[in-house]
């Protein structure tokens, strides 16, 4: 197996196995990784057999480490059905000597939770194994599987019918500046964080992926007062944002809108996905966030992070 960096010349080989590969989403699109290639120095990789493309990886490097991704949610390596097992474990094989090569100490692995897959893709799992790698890290993300729906617990369901007397509209909206302000004031003064996203940034990547970032708000009286931005994939529709200003809060907007997302928007979705309530490396559980998530319906599924030494 032959192992290429990637160059400008591969953009359209690379996301033509993205879009026909078993665990790619649209993340993994070089339009969207390169939006902050300013912040990374990207080092992903392609791999060959036989002069055929089998599989891509994204990464990049900082100091003596090679990430998959420090940009993205989740990376690992990306394949298409003809990955086998085996297959996989020369893969990893070629993968330690080029690190090796590169002159790198070790390669930190964000492994892509099964929601993501179109069809069992966990062959890096057993490859990672087989190289001794350690689990360093696991983020709890909760999600609701929409085969087998959970009922809303009886606080929400009372909070939803609360928030529909006040005859709110919920739309898809483009207002991505309006909600963004939301999203850093809520951040700011809850976390002392900044969103990893810029409004501008947001509206740029909506303008290259308009049916993956979407927006959905509530209003009353056509003053928008919450919102959540989902990252639709295949088999996933994530819940990327959410916020609300303190209208919207009062009078549980917040719960119409997943409400409607949940029960219509993508009631026939496979996965809806809340995202993470974990801090500090994963050691630290928000209770009060997951709770919230959970009387949903979701349950947990998680966000593992591997560490392979090289030297």
């Amino acid at each position: 197996i032959r192992i290429e960096r990637y160059e400008p010349k591969y953009k359209g080989l690379w996301d033509d196995f993205v879009t026909s590969s078993k665990n790619g989403v649209f993340l993994f699109y070089r339009d969207y990784m390169e939006y902050h290639s300013d912040r990374f120095r990207d080092h992903s990789i392609l791999f060959f057999e036989q002069g055929k493309l089998i599989a891509v990886m994204p990464a990049n490097v900082h100091d003596s480490l090679f990430v998959s991704h420090d940009g993205l949610t989740f990376g690992g390596i990306v394949s298409n059905s003809s990955m086998k097992i085996s297959r996989m474990l020369e893969v990893f094989d070629s993968l330690v000597v080029y690190l090796r090569d590169q002159s790198l100490d070790q390669l930190i692995y964000k492994a892509m939770p099964h929601i993501y897959h179109t069809f069992p893709a966990e062959e890096d799992l057993y490859g990672l194994f087989c190289q001794h790698a350690q689990i360093i890290r696991r983020d709890v993300s909760s999600t609701i599987d929409m085969r087998l729906r959970m009922p809303f617990s009886k606080g929400r369901k009372g909070s939803i019918k609360k928030a529909k007397k006040y005859d709110l509209v919920i739309r898809e909206t483009g207002q991505f500046e309006t909600f963004m302000a939301m999203e850093e004031y809520h951040l700011m003064t809850h976390y002392h964080l900044k969103p990893v996203h810029s409004a501008a940034e947001i509206k740029s990547l909506h303008r290259m992926f308009p049916n993956n970032i979407r927006l959905f708000g509530a209003y009353r009286e056509e003053v928008m007062v919450a919102g959540i931005m989902i990252y639709e994939s295949t088999n996933v529709a994530h819940a990327q944002y959410i916020a609300a200003n303190e209208e919207g809060k009062t009078i549980g907007a917040l719960d119409e809108i997943l409400d409607f997302l949940i029960n219509e928007r993508y009631a026939t979705k496979r996965y809806v996905d809340f995202g993470i309530s974990t801090e500090r490396e994963g050691q630290y559980l928000n209770l009060g966030l997951v709770q919230n998530k959970e009387s949903f319906g979701a349950r947990t599924t998680v966000h593992d992070f591997y560490s392979l030494d090289l030297v």
